[in-house]
Order: C-alpha cells, then sequence, then structure tokens
C-alpha cells in the first residue's frame, strides 16, 4: 500500500476496473428485489456543472447502498438531446446541431465516468436518435387516432423576425430574446395533447403518491387547479351591438354575480373586433396588446390596461346594461375569452374599476348591516367563501351565506337558461408543435384530398435530416422540399409533410421507460422489462421540474398504460428534490454601469472569527472588489466551479463527499473552499488509519470472546452507527449526518487502545464496515482500502455489515450527575442497576458532595439511561 493518498492513480484504476468487468450492468433477475435509481438526465451543453454533480451523486449513492442490502440496481444515464441551444450555437459556430450535439454528449460522458457513477452505459440514451423518437412517433400517430391528439388553432407568443413560437420565458419586456422584435399575438394551427382528459385522474393519484414531497404535490394541485362554479351568459344588447348573441364567461363566485359592473374581453374576441372596426384608437389599443407574451405570470405584473368598446351585454338577472370593456388582463385562450368583473370583491377588477372610474357595488359585508365597503378588506368578503358573511345590495339573495347565494343564484341562472353549474380547471391542453428545426417531426401528413393523415407505422421514423445548419429565421425544414414533398398514405396524391417539430417535454416525458429496454425494436417499451423495473423507485431532480416535467411525465405514464405498454399507475414511486449549489459572487463595477463579476477563486478574503468577509481584494492587483451575496452557481455571474479542475486537484471522492457532508440534499448546498479542504483531509485520514492498521498485517475480524471495557465501547460505538448510517441512507436520506457517525466512530477507533490481539480483530471489524458505510459516497478509496484489508475479494461483492445486537447491549452505563440542574459528576453502574442503587452511587460522588455543601437533598429526579439531578 502507498504512503500517501493520491486520488488520480486509484481512482483511475478503480474506473477501469468497473468497466473492464461491466460491473453496473442490469439485468431482469426475479431473484432479488429490484430498485430503480434514476436522476434527471442532463441536456448535452458542453460540460457538466457542480449542479449536475451533486444531483447525480445523491442517485448513486442511494443506488450504491441498495447494491450492498442485495437489491437488483439499475442505474442509467442518457441525454436531453434535442432543444433550442443546439440550434443558436450552431448559428454561432456555423455547424450543425446535430454534430455539436454529439460532441458534448462525448465530452460529458467522460466527465460522468470521472466521477465513478455506478452507471449501466449498455442503457444509455439520446433523445436525438431516430431508434428513440421513432416510439414517440408512433404513440402519437395512436394518439391522434384516438383523438387524445388533436389539432386546432392556439395563440401563441409570434417572434416576427425569427418566424417562430416563443415560450414564454423566452419573451422579455414583450421582446423576442434573440432578435429583439415586439413580440405578436398570433393565432396558428397547432397539435395538442389532450391532458385536460386526465385531469381529475392526475389530481386524485397524487395521493397516492407518499414518496414524493408535499410541496411538489401542493404545486401540482393549484397548476391543475380544479374549480367549482358555473358559467354565466350575458345577451349582447342588440341595440348598441346591432345584432343578437351572447357572451359566456366562467367564474369561481357566481354568489358575488349581483356585484358585477362590467364584462372585460380579450383584445381578440368577436365584440373587440367589431368595435374596433370604427374606432381607430381602440383599433391601436388592440394591436397593442396582441403583443407581449402570452403567460399567466407576465398578465398577473403588467399594468392593467383597457378601453371601454361603446357596447353592452344584459345581466342576465337583473337586466341592467352592462359595459363591455378590451382588458389586456384577459386572455383569448383561457375560456372564451371573457371575464365578469366584480371590483369590491376581486383586487384585479378594484384596480382596473378605481383607474377606469367604473361602478364598485358591495355584495358582501362583514359584519349584519355594515354596508360600508372598505377597499382593503375586499379579501375577507371574497376569499372567505364563509357562509357566516352574508351578502348585501342583492335584492332577494341578500342576507345569505356563500353556500346558499351560490345555490340560489345558480339556480335561478338555470331556471333562465342563462348559466349551469360547472367544474373547471386551470389545467390547459398541452400544445406541442414548434416552429423549430432540433427536435422530433410530428408524423403527419397534409394531404389536399384526405386532410391531416398519420404516417403510417412501418413508414416510421420520420427521420430529421442531421446535417442542417438553420439562420434562425424559421424552420429550415419548411425550406426543404427534399423533406417536406411526399405522397398521401391514403390516396397516393402529391401531400405535404408537417414541418413542426414536439416541443422536446414530450422526449423527457417517457424517456425513465425507455431505459428498461433501449435496445427495444419492435415496441416503445418491452412489457416485460417495464413490468419488472417500473416504477422507478427513487427519482432525483431539481425543484425547478416540480410541475412541466413532473406532470407531463404522469401523463405519459397513464397515456402508455392505457395503450397497454405499462401496468402501473405512475411513474416514479419517490422523488428527492435537490437544492442547489450556490456560491459568493463578487464584482466591481465598470464606467458604463454593468458589473464586471470575478471568479471567488481570483479574490483574497478576510474574514472574521465567525466567519463573516470583512474585506475581499483582487488576488492579482490587490484592489478592493465589491460583494454580491451569495447566489446560484452561474456562467453570468461568473462564481461557478469547473467539475473538471475540481477533479483533476482534489479527485472525484472529494468532490462527492463535500457534496453528500456539507448540507442535507434537500437544502441549498454553499461551496467553501475550506470545507472542500476539510474533505480532503478527511479522506487522508481514513487512507492513514488503514495504512496503520495493515502495516501489522491484516487479520480475521473480531468473531467473538472477551474484550476489555475500551474494545466493548467501540463495538458498541461501531454496531450503532452501522444502524444509524443504514437508516440516514435508506429512510432519511440525511447522508452528512452518515458521515458524521462515521467520523465519531474514527475518532473513538483513535482514543481506544487496539494493541491486544483481540483489539486488532476489533480494529478489523471497525475497518471493514467503515470502508462499506463510506462506500457508496465515496467508492474509489473505499475500493482500493477493501483491497487492502480483504486481499482477494471485491468490495462491490460485499453485504451490508449486519447490526450485532450483543455489542448494543451495555453491563455498565454511564450517567451525568447534576446538582441543581447544573452538571457537577457522572458515575457508573450497572445497566440493570434499581434506582436506589444509582441514587446512593450518585449521592457518594465526591464533586456532587462538594456542590451539596452539606446540605440534604429535597429530591433525587432519576432520568434511566441519561442523569441523575439532586435538588437541595
Amino acid at each position: 500500500m502507498q504512503e500517501h493518498y493520491s486520488p488520480r492513480e486509484i481512482e483511475a484504476a478503480a474506473q477501469q476496473k468497473w468497466q473492464r468487468t461491466a460491473a453496473f450492468k442490469a439485468v431482469e433477475d426475479t431473484s432479488r428485489p429490484k430498485y430503480y435509481a434514476l436522476s434527471m438526465f442532463p441536456y448535452p451543453s458542453g460540460k457538466l456543472h457542480m449542479g449536475h454533480v451533486r444531483n447525480y451523486t445523491i442517485t448513486d449513492v442511494l443506488a450504491r447502498f441498495k447494491r450492498f442490502q442485495g437489491y437488483n440496481v439499475l442505474q442509467p444515464m442518457g441525454w436531453d438531446a434535442f432543444g433550442l441551444p443546439a440550434e443558436n450555437a450552431a448559428m454561432k459556430s456555423g455547424g450543425a446541431p446535430a454534430a455539436w450535439t454529439y460532441a458534448n454528449i462525448d465530452y460529458m460522458k467522460k466527465q460522468l465516468d470521472s466521477l465513478g457513477f455506478a452507471l449501466d452505459w449498455e442503457r444509455e440514451l439520446a433523445t436525438c436518435k431516430p431508434d428513440y423518437y421513432r416510439w414517440e412517433q408512433w404513440l402519437f400517430t395512436k394518439l391522434f387516432e384516438k383523438g387524445v391528439i388533436y389539432k386546432k388553432n392556439g395563440v401563441v407568443n409570434w417572434d416576427p423576425v425569427d418566424h417562430t413560437v416563443l415560450a414564454n420565458e423566452q419573451v422579455i419586456d414583450g421582446r423576442g430574446w434573440r432578435s429583439g422584435a415586439l413580440v405578436e399575438k398570433r393565432e396558428i394551427p397547432m397539435y395538442y395533447f389532450a391532458i385536460t382528459q386526465y385531469a381529475d385522474e392526475l389530481l386524485e393519484s397524487l395521493d397516492t403518491l407518499d414518496g414524493w414531497p408535499e410541496q411538489v404535490k401542493t404545486m401540482q394541485r393549484n397548476w391543475i387547479g380544479k374549480s367549482f362554479g358555473a358559467d354565466v351568459v350575458f345577451a349582447y344588447d342588440e341595440a348598441s351591438v346591432g345584432h343578437g348573441g351572447e357572451l359566456k364567461v366562467y367564474t369561481t363566485r357566481p354568489d358575488t354575480l349581483m356585484g358585477a359592473t362590467y364584462v372585460a374581453v380579450a383584445a381578440e374576441h368577436p365584440l373587440a373586433t367589431q368595435a374596433a372596426a370604427s374606432n381607430a384608437e381602440l383599433a391601436a389599443f388592440i394591436a397593442e396588446c396582441k403583443k407581449g407574451g402570452v403567460s399567466e405570470a407576465d398578465i398577473a405584473t403588467q399594468e392593467k390596461r383597457g378601453m371601454d368598446t361603446g357596447l353592452s351585454v344584459i345581466h342576465p338577472l337583473t337586466g341592467e346594461k352592462l359595459p363591455v370593456w378590451v382588458a389586456n388582463y384577459v386572455l383569448w385562450g383561457y375560456g372564451e375569452g371573457a371575464v365578469m368583473a366584480v371590483p369590491a370583491h376581486d383586487e384585479r377588477d378594484f384596480e382596473f374599476a378605481n383607474k377606469y372610474g367604473l361602478p364598485i357595488k358591495q355584495v358582501y359585508s362583514l359584519a349584519a348591516g355594515d354596508d360600508d365597503f372598505d377597499a382593503s378588506q375586499w379579501r375577507d368578503w371574497y376569499a372567505a367563501k364563509d357562509d357566516s358573511i352574508k351578502t348585501v345590495n342583492s335584492g332577494k339573495y341578500d342576507g345569505k351565506g356563500f353556500s346558499a347565494a351560490f345555490d340560489a343564484i345558480v339556480a335561478d341562472l338555470e331556471a333562465k337558461s342563462a348559466g349551469a353549474k360547472k367544474t373547471q380547471y386551470r389545467l390547459r391542453d398541452w400544445g406541442i408543435s414548434r416552429q423549430r428545426y432540433w427536435g422530433c417531426p410530428i408524423p403527419i401528413i397534409h394531404c389536399p384530398c384526405c386532410g391531416d393523415v398519420p404516417v403510417p407505422e412501418d413508414q416510421l421514423p420520420v427521420v430529421l435530416p442531421e446535417n442542417v445548419v438553420p439562420d434562425g429565421a424559421g424552420s429550415p425544414l419548411a425550406k426543404m422540399p427534399e423533406f417536406y414533398e411526399t405522397t398521401c398514405p391514403k390516396c397516393g396524391g402529391a401531400a405535404k409533410r408537417e414541418t413542426d417539430t414536439m416541443d422536446t417535454f414530450v422526449e423527457s416525458s417517457w424517456y425513465y421507460a425507455r431505459y428498461a429496454s433501449p435496445k427495444c425494436d419492435t415496441a416503445m417499451v418491452d412489457k416485460h422489462a417495464a413490468d419488472y423495473w417500473l416504477q422507478v423507485d427513487q427519482y432525483v431532480g431539481g425543484i425547478e421540474h416540480a410541475i412541466l416535467h413532473l406532470l407531463y411525465a404522469r401523463f405519459f405514464h397513464k397515456l402508455m398504460r392505457d395503450e397497454g405498454l405499462v401496468s402501473s399507475d405512475e411513474p416514479f414511486k419517490s422523488l428527492l428534490t435537490q437544492g442547489m449549489v450556490v456560491c459568493e459572487t463578487f464584482y466591481r463595477e465598470l464606467p458604463n454601469g454593468a458589473k464586471d463579476w470575478i471568479a471567488p477563486q481570483d479574490v483574497v478574503l478576510e474574514r472574521d472569527g465567525k466567519g463573516k468577509i470583512l474585506s475581499a481584494t483582487h488576488r492579482v492587483d490587490g484592489q478592493p472588489v465589491a460583494i454580491g451575496g451569495i447566489e446560484k452557481m452561474s456562467k453570468s455571474k461568473n462564481n461557478g466551479v469547473d467539475p473538471q479542475e475540481f477533479i483533476e486537484k482534489y479527485g472525484a471522492d472529494t468532490a462527492r463527499l463535500f457534496m453528500m457532508f456539507a448540507a442535507p440534499p434537500e437544502q441549498s448546498l454553499e461551496w467553501s473552499d475550506a470545507g472542500v479542504e476539510g474533505a480532503f483531509r478527511f479522506l487522508k485520514r481514513l487512507w492513514k488509519v488503514v495504512r496503520d492498521h495493515a502495516e501489522g498485517g491484516v487479520v480475521a475480524a473480531y468473531q467473538g470472546g472477551e474484550l476489555d471495557a475500551g474494545l466493548k465501547e467501540l463495538r458498541f460505538k461501531l454496531h450503532g452507527t452501522i444502524q444509524k448510517v443504514a437508516d440516514d441512507y435508506g429512510r432519511r436520506q440525511q447522508f452528512n449526518t452518515a458521515i458524521a457517525a462515521v467520523m465519531e466512530l474514527l475518532n473513538t477507533y483513535d482514543r481506544t487502545d487496539r494493541s491486544s490481539d483481540a483489539g486488532r480483530a476489533v480494529a478489523q471489524e471497525v475497518l471493514e464496515a467503515v470502508v462499506i458505510l463510506l462506500s457508496p459516497i465515496v467508492p474509489h478509496i473505499t475500493d482500493t482500502l477493501w483491497n487492502v484489508l480483504k486481499p482477494g475479494s471485491e468490495l462491490l461483492a460485499q453485504a451490508w455489515p449486519k447490526v450485532d445486537e450483543a455489542a448494543l447491549v451495555k453491563s455498565e452505563i454511564e450517567l451525568m450527575v447534576q446538582v441543581n440542574g447544573k452538571l457537577r459528576g457522572s458515575i457508573t453502574v450497572a445497566a440493570d442497576a434499581a434506582k436506589d442503587a444509582i441514587e446512593a452511587a450518585a449521592m457518594a460522588n465526591d464533586n456532587v458532595q462538594k456542590f451539596m455543601e452539606g446540605k440534604p437533598a429535597k429530591k433525587v429526579i432519576v432520568v434511566p439511561g441519561r442523569l441523575v439531578n439532586i435538588v437541595v
């Protein structure tokens, strides 16, 4: 055994051995319980970042631990390889997105291997490969035929320069993030997944996910947003509109209908279009409304603006005329693009009514007979849904609580055919059409005679050409006759292939299932393999994916179940959402007011005794730099740490140990150079401890026999640690406390005399256990140390250490002794000593007698196994 710990040498040797022996290859084995551990797969952006390292290390620790416990473990890895970043990189470099993507995959795969993850690379997949997306095209055609996928016009963010739909996140201050052009709201034909058909099941089955964080389940419930209300029909005022018709709105609060003082419609609503035809100012306002984002977040935060159309509708219960306004806070794609406004009891409507001088009519009162309106209390009236708060100013509905007012008003609406009770969802069907190149082609052929025809199964996949360099002006596919010109599968006539590609969330919604049988060429998933491996037992990924990715994956799993591909109802049994990796930031102000962010490693810090930064100067010029606070590691703030540089300096095991020790997995992890150095020192210490023991020759681990008190205490500590670490890994998933427990065990080991033969046998038992306990976290060093402690055997073939219950039974215990609540000494008594004997031993302690000062004891309190408190 070499004298000093050299991570580069031992890590390379361990990784080569694992690769040579296919150590982590997973096969179906019904004789053992299975465990499927999965991290959310990465986008091949070019390099791993420390967030990746933390995510994948957490999953790897769990996978390796379960292997020691006898589970048949699957831990695969792949690449979420389609997407706009590849197109942008290609435009910058003048190359094809495919070449950029595959080069990044090659590099990042080497990085993952250098971290020692126990991955089954034989199951690797990339979503941009035809053998993968062929099957989502196949499922698309099946769902299209069933009507679960359909085509309709949808309002989108349209970039008029790049000629593409933009996600809400790509609209910045009303402009396209890349082109800078003013974004338009445009209605275009799109394909939709009818996820709303599964809304109730997606909502109800959240209750079965006991292994998911409550925070994530709450976020999904809110996103699905099941609500109970009513449709309300406002007839057109023919005198102002010029013709008959009706305006339908959905409201969760029909009980406030008597407080409606106007209605608001979206810019795209037919009434808005009609009014704008003879009103140039209104037409200009409507054109402005059609620019900017279409997300609810945008609508919620923007200034509320509107214009009166001059048109009116009729209140269905009072016959009163209500003005119709065009408002920028009403979305055309939601409901029928119209809302009824109750300013007294809705904050948004109140803000709008105050701005434009519209009536505010209170219809709930907090106290009987109190008709005074206090705008600051609108939330109480509106949100309460409290039967003790009564209606006012509501005619025949006065004096009713929420439930009674709701039922009475809805009953009258139904009797007049002016409304009906309705359950609605915030969730909308999922539009998946993208006017981009680097994505999965939508398998539809447009025939002038036959309409939209799914591509037949024997013609799948529709292969995306990979030698294309996009120019940013719309999808290149729409300019490639060799791609879109085809024949109709039904009539054989000339037809055009769909040139839109799918939202990349589609690929990431089912990859976990394909891992069960990635080489299957006869089905989307092999049913036998899927039934063995699915559900995923542990899924690990960031909280930022709590809604869309996880909701879409749950939806897809149910689609695959209904196609007979999988048997379970949910894809992920347990979910762990790890915190971010954060680091201090530093900068200098530039003359133009911008910030020049300085890498933390280029800053010299002076701290006080509590770690607070007193001063920060640049390492090169010694001049002060400003402290920017602690933020997520990112390129933009220049506060990231390159995993590759880190591994070359300290080794992968130090990175893994620091990541697992610095914070519990669900909390943010603050990067600390001192913490990294501490992790490295601990591994050097572990190396030395084993080396010192091995120099005397390895022996058989302790199997029984007489031990002195010190060795008994060491074995008590050992088996308590085995018990705790197993619980920390398995049930609690708190790896920092597991590491701390092993450190405490080694402290006890150092304090114990191990010079006797029995002592060396106990030392061997302790060190063998320590190596296995730490192996899930630091697999390279432990692999080497195991070969030293147990030559000729393989660490990966070992079982988790068993707890010796006899070692946890103490013949003697130490109790602290207090006098009037203050610690004054300790006593050692038999573990089964009677209360009287414990009291007598405590009273006889010399130091205790000193602090009793000859006074009699009023009371003696014995806390079994812990302490004695003498009250004088």
